[in-house]
């Protein structure tokens, strides 16, 4: 009902909201056009999020538009972002890859330690606000982008932070996407599931590792070393749900240091619904009928609409966030955040190699033999 009210009295409402929606519909056409067109890909390695905000930056530092519609801006970039946050959760099934999912689960683990512990080290000594390196923490640990988007509101991360962190992400995601398998086969070119870890596990987002898995599948003809990696960032993203209540308490800003942590904040409503979200995929996938009520093929439409709506809600959240993103504040960060996220990216790579050569031979032994 506010929402509406809003609507009535507030033209700037419907401005923001439909400046937002298309920036995020020329991010996507652009994303498409660079990875399908120009880089020859069967499907998009370039985020959508990261050309939303490009876009969005270039046209809220170019215009004074995102003056005048902050309102839709605004509510894009908070209401919208939590709603898509929490319908992302659908995407998560912990029955769906059977036990490819609990080899995946070790290098998982180890992989997020890694990422974790590397920038709580040395991200303070480079002078890094908490906030983000929390969100380079998680971006460069679990998922990338998603993780950032999800994680960025229990730090009260700004606009210039989270356009920080994404950028920096996405740079050292799409050189590990194109350096990747060519390391993964040279280590591994008898064990395509050793290359396939690798590949989940290394890779900063989905898209990425789906790219990096299509390159190896099709250089080296095996479609195995393609269905761990996707695999095993399926795993990587689902521990999301706990690594952000962590990331918040390891991270909060530094007003918020000293006060004895609440547990609603570090576990917010979208995080809750997140969880729950995952939760009803994971039992609808158990029967043959999901729930005794739906079909196959309407539970996997639902399914698929509302992973369509969580993707574009996120599109157009972001877009909002780009647009309030002014170049001069993302020139104070500097340059040291980049330094960071490829010094984790590089500890994160090579502690997974660790793990694949002490424990790979072992554990898929021991589970899938």
């Amino acid at each position: 009902m506010k929402i509406i009210q809003d609507m009535r009295i507030n033209p700037a409402w419907i401005f923001g909201v439909l400046l937002s929606t298309l920036i995020a519909l020329a991010a996507n056409l652009s994303s498409q056009f660079i990875g399908v067109k120009l880089l020859g890909f069967s499907k998009s390695p370039i985020s959508a999020i990261m050309m939303a905000i490009i876009i969005g930056a270039i046209i809220g530092n170019t215009s004074t538009i995102s003056h005048t519609c902050s309102a839709g801006l605004k509510f894009c970039a908070s209401t919208l972002l939590r709603i898509g946050i929490m319908f992302l959760g659908i995407r998560l099934s912990l029955t769906s890859a059977g036990l490819n999912t609990i080899l995946a689960i070790p290098f998982v683990l180890s992989a997020i330690a890694a990422g974790l512990l590397t920038v709580k080290l040395f991200g303070r000594s480079l002078g890094l606000s908490n906030p983000l390196c929390g969100l380079v923490a998680v971006g460069t640990s679990i998922c990338g982008v998603t993780a950032i988007v999800a994680t960025a509101p229990t730090l009260k991360a700004n606009e210039a932070e989270v356009s920080y962190s994404i950028a920096c992400i996405t740079v050292f995601g799409v050189i590990a996407m194109f350096i990747y398998p060519f390391i993964a086969h040279f280590l591994f070119s008898e064990k395509p599931i050793f290359a396939g870890i690798f590949l989940g596990t290394a890779i900063h987002e989905t898209a990425q590792v789906a790219g990096a898995g299509l390159m190896y599948q099709s250089q080296y003809n095996a479609p195995e070393a393609f269905d761990t990696a996707t695999i095993t960032k399926l795993v990587r993203n689902l521990f999301m749900i706990f690594v952000i209540p962590v990331v918040a308490l390891l991270y909060r800003p530094q007003e918020d240091s000293e006060k004895r942590p609440n547990l609603t904040s570090l576990i917010p409503w979208f995080i809750i619904g997140f969880i729950i979200m995952s939760a009803i995929r994971t039992i609808g996938d158990l029967g043959a009928r999901p729930f005794g009520v739906f079909a196959p093929e309407d539970w996997e439409s639902m399914i698929g609409l509302i992973k369509q709506s969580a993707e574009l809600f996120l599109l157009i959240a972001m877009s909002a966030i780009g647009t309030t993103a002014a170049f001069s504040n993302i020139r104070k960060i500097g340059f040291r955040p980049f330094l960071l996220g490829l010094f984790a990216a590089s500890v994160v790579g090579g502690v997974t190699l660790l793990a694949i050569y002490f424990l790979g031979d072992l554990l898929v032994d021991k589970i899938l033999n």
